[in-house]
């Protein structure tokens, strides 16, 4: 069997000669926590997928979601620790010098409608030929290379690139407000992707499309499940359709927080992986296999258990879940989200060795 329908299979629930190994946003440190892993096992030059064998992960399609032209990026201001600076999507946002954390956002390129309408005549129109430009070197190198292929990635999603437009508060009173302002932006966006999506499948054989939506929080989705039936699920239907017709057998959706209610909407509507079930915000992968039998889940093991602080049973606790999952099938193992600072080299050479074990790999 080969890596990619190894990847495919188990996501799918099908029998696999064995489990995937160091695939999905669990497998992987911050910044921070990377530097203080090459203090600490010596390797400057620590390749975390050579070193420790990880499977070749989904390959994303290098295309131009978003918009096209790029908004121009520049440094607003500076000082010794933090830099306020533009991006290519047109929000300003602060970061610290170091990379050693999350932007914080200033502003949003939407705050009316009339902003919206300049903003997708730009900047998203189709252009092809441009968005497209690195595809049949991509088409070329999958050919030679045993990994999956993947449409879609961070930062694009229904939900997820709207609220970056617009603003986390903005858009979540512009449901009331402007109704038809988002409704516009989430039709604008997937009817773009699709127009993406059609010349790559005619390339390359995809695998999984892949939506980011990061819409929840520990009390669960930030819009009630009547908004997503009825502004963000006929989207979906369109991308399952799609999916569909060119025989691509994975739908995911990434998004944090506690997912309990968008998980059984989101299937209803094609999707049929999830990640990466973050712990501390509630959530329980062996509850979620219970539940979903077909679903595919990637992650979902606590990444906190590794920490410094940590008792030994902590890993143990979560090597455990882990097992009785792949015991069922349909699992690819990791932690539930991209490893904090806290974590010792020693501890993650240590869990991924078990977990190596426990994958047959």
């Amino acid at each position: 069997m080969t890596n990619r329908e190894r990847i495919v299979a188990t996501l799918r629930g099908e029998k696999t000669d064995r489990v995937p190994f160091g695939v999905g946003l669990g497998f992987w440190p911050w910044g921070e926590t990377l530097q203080r892993w090459q203090r600490e096992s010596g390797l400057k030059d620590l390749d975390l997928a050579g070193h420790f064998g990880y499977d070749p992960d989904f390959r994303v399609v290098p295309v131009e979601y978003g918009p096209w032209p790029h908004c121009p990026a520049a440094v607003i201001r500076e000082d010794a620790e933090f830099i306020v600076s533009t991006e290519f999507r047109g929000m300003t946002w602060r970061n610290r010098r170091d990379g050693h954390s999350m932007p914080e956002f200033i502003a949003h390129p939407i705050k009316s409608a009339d902003d919206w309408r300049r903003y997708r005549d730009e900047r998203l129109q189709p252009h092809l030929e441009q968005r497209l430009a690195r595809l049949d070197e991509f088409a070329a190198q999958m050919a030679a290379l045993d990994a999956p292929v993947q449409l879609g990635c961070f930062p694009w999603g229904v939900f997820g690139t709207a609220r970056d437009l617009l603003g986390a508060e903005e858009i979540l009173i512009g449901f009331y407000t402007q109704p038809e302002l988002i409704r516009d932006i989430m039709a604008t966006y997937t009817k773009l992707w699709l127009s993406l999506f059609e010349p790559v499948a005619a390339a390359v054989r995809v695998d999984h499309i892949h939506i980011w939506e990061d819409m929840a929080g520990r009390q669960g989705s930030l819009i009630s499940m009547t908004m997503v039936e009825d502004f963000m699920m006929p989207h979906y239907d369109r991308i399952a359709e799609f999916a569909k017709r060119h025989g691509i057998p994975l739908i995911s959706v990434d998004s944090d927080g506690r997912v309990d209610e968008l998980v059984p909407v989101m299937m209803r509507h094609g999707v049929n992986a999830y990640l990466p079930f973050e712990v501390q915000a509630g959530s329980d992968i062996e509850e979620f296999r219970r539940l979903y039998p077909r679903l595919g889940i990637i992650g979902g093991l606590d990444k906190n258990a590794l920490a410094d602080e940590a008792p030994p049973a902590a890993m143990h606790r979560e090597l455990d879940r882990a097992a009785r999952l792949l015991e069922h099938g349909g699992y690819i193992p990791g932690c539930d989200h991209l490893i904090p600072p806290n974590v010792p080299w020693k501890k993650w050479c240590d869990f991924l060795g078990q977990l190596r074990r426990l994958t047959g790999a």
